[in-house]
């Protein structure tokens, strides 16, 4: 059986909840029950911190677990050199997924630190990008 981990960062937790006109109606953990759901056949890990370096433990803990990891840094996405080293130390491939389209809002979030130590970004399709993201993890 693959294993896949999806790791969230800053707010994450909070989907479903704000800015539901730009992150949705669906609740993090609703929608993890339905990707084990659609995806029996793969070990869907999730964790979501608000703290940098929780995320960089678990990706290191995770990339050397899994086969592949789903990475949402949330706004860390533009500032965190600490996730991006901590993606490209471990084994496993990332594909980072952004819920809105990062292009099209404020400037600064046009740029993310975290894209270049991924095989791919997907940004801007809803939680559909997390669905994305697994079935390209799962090509490999």
């Amino acid at each position: 059986m693959k294993r896949v981990a999806i790791i969230n960062g800053p707010n994450l937790n909070l989907t479903g909840v704000r800015e539901r006109e730009v992150y949705g109606n669906m609740g993090m953990e609703e929608f993890v029950a339905a990707l084990r759901k659609r995806f029996a056949d793969v070990e869907i890990g999730y964790f979501q911190s608000n703290i940098e370096g929780e995320i960089v433990d678990e990706i290191q803990r995770a990339g050397f677990a899994t086969d592949g990891i789903v990475i949402n840094a949330g706004g860390y996405s533009h500032t965190s050199v600490a996730i991006h080293d901590a993606l490209k130390a471990v084994p496993a491939p990332s594909v980072e997924v952004h819920i809105s389209n990062i292009f099209a809002r404020e400037e600064y979030r046009h740029h993310s630190l975290v894209t270049p130590a991924c095989r791919g970004m997907i940004c801007g399709l809803g939680l559909k990008g997390y669905v994305l993201a697994i079935e390209c993890l799962m090509e490999q």
